[in-house]
C-alpha cells in the first residue's frame, strides 16, 4: 500500500470519528444513555471481530494489556455517558469540546512521562486549548465564571465524566505509545466495553430502549463509524504520512461540532466557533512546539 493511499485513509478516520458525537447523542435519545451506547459498542466490537479479527492476547505486554483495558474501556464509558447524560442537544456537543482537551493533555503527558522534548510553546498552547473549552462553556459572554458555574452545574455528571475522560484519554495514548510494542487490541477492548455497559444495563434502572428506523439507521452508522474509524486510523499510522495524519487530527473539534450540529439539529452561536477554534489552536500549537525540538 503506498503512503498516499494509507494517508487518505487515515484521514477518512478522522472523518468517521468526527461523527460520533451527534451520532452517540441520536442512539441514546432512542435507546438511552447506557443502553444506547451498549448497542453501539456491540455491534462495533462484531464488525471488528469479523474485519480485524481478535488479537492474540498472550504476545502483549501483560502491563500494557491490564492498564490499557482498564483507561480504553474508562475513556469509551466516559465519552458515550457523557453525551448521553447530557441535558440538551446543545450540551451534548459542548460535552463534546470537553473532551477535545486530549490532544493537548496527550502532549502534556508525554513531556511529563515519556520524556518528549519539546519549547516553551508548549505553555501557551495549553493555556489557548483550556480558554477554548471554557469560552464554549461560557455561552455567549465568552468566559465568564458565573456562566460556565450555571451551565456546568445544569448537568455536573456530564461535564464531570467529559473532563475526566480527556484525562484518561491521553493516559491512554501515553501508555500506549510507551508500552504497547505494537500490540493492537482494539477489538478486544471495544468488546470489554460493550461488556461492562451491558452490566451496567442490568444492574441499575434505565428507560427502556424505544427501536425506530431513524435510531437504527444511526445506530448503523455509529457502530460503523466507530469500528471503521480504528480501523483505518491503524493503517494509517501504520503505512502513511503520520505528521499529516497527526496535523489533520487536531482540527477534528471544529469538524466535528459542525457535523453533530448538523445530525442534532441544534445551531452554534459565534461564540461556541471562537472557542472551537481555540481548542484547535491550543492542540496545534502544543504539537508545533514538539515538532521544533
Amino acid at each position: 500500500m503506498s503512503k498516499q493511499k494509507a494517508t487518505l485513509i487515515g484521514l477518512v478516520a478522522i472523518l468517521l470519528w468526527s461523527t460520533m458525537v451527534g451520532l452517540i447523542r441520536a442512539v441514546s435519545e432512542g435507546l438511552g444513555p447506557v443502553g444506547g451506547a451498549a448497542m453501539i459498542y456491540t455491534l462495533s466490537g462484531l464488525l471488528l471481530l469479523f474485519t480485524v479479527g481478535f488479537p492474540d492476547i498472550r504476545r502483549f505486554p501483560r502491563g500494557y494489556l491490564a492498564c490499557g483495558c482498564v483507561l480504553f474501556v474508562c475513556y469509551e464509558l466516559c465519552l458515550a455517558l457523557s453525551l448521553g447524560y447530557a441535558a440538551t442537544r446543545q450540551q451534548a456537543i459542548e460535552v463534546g469540546m470537553v473532551n477535545y482537551l486530549w490532544p493537548s493533555l496527550t502532549i502534556l503527558f508525554a513531556i511529563l512521562f515519556n520524556g518528549q522534548k519539546t519549547t516553551l510553546w508548549v505553555i501557551p498552547g495549553l493555556v489557548l486549548a483550556v480558554a477554548g473549552v471554557s469560552w464554549v462553556l461560557g455561552g455567549d459572554q465568552g468566559i465568564n465564571l458565573a456562566d460556565i458555574s450555571r451551565n456546568v452545574l445544569s448537568s455536573p455528571l456530564s461535564y464531570l465524566l467529559a473532563f475526566s475522560g480527556a484525562f484518561i484519554w491521553a493516559a491512554y495514548c501515553t501508555v500506549t505509545s510507551k508500552y504497547a510494542r505494537g500490540a493492537n487490541g482494539i477489538t478486544l477492548f471495544i468488546l470489554l466495553t460493550a461488556a461492562t455497559l451491558w452490566v451496567k444495563f442490568a444492574l441499575s434502572e434505565q428507560p427502556p430502549m424505544q427501536f425506530s428506523l431513524p435510531v437504527i439507521i444511526k445506530l448503523a452508522f455509529t457502530a460503523v463509524a466507530l469500528g471503521f474509524g480504528y480501523a483505518a486510523w491503524n493503517t494509517g499510522i501504520l503505512h502513511g504520512h503520520v505528521a499529516v495524519l497527526a496535523a489533520a487530527s487536531y482540527f477534528t473539534p471544529v469538524l466535528s461540532s459542525a457535523l453533530a450540529a448538523a445530525v442534532l439539529s441544534a445551531p452554534l452561536s459565534f461564540s461556541f466557533w471562537q472557542g472551537a477554534f481555540m481548542v484547535c489552536a491550543g492542540s496545534l500549537l502544543c504539537w508545533w512546539a514538539t515538532r521544533r525540538q
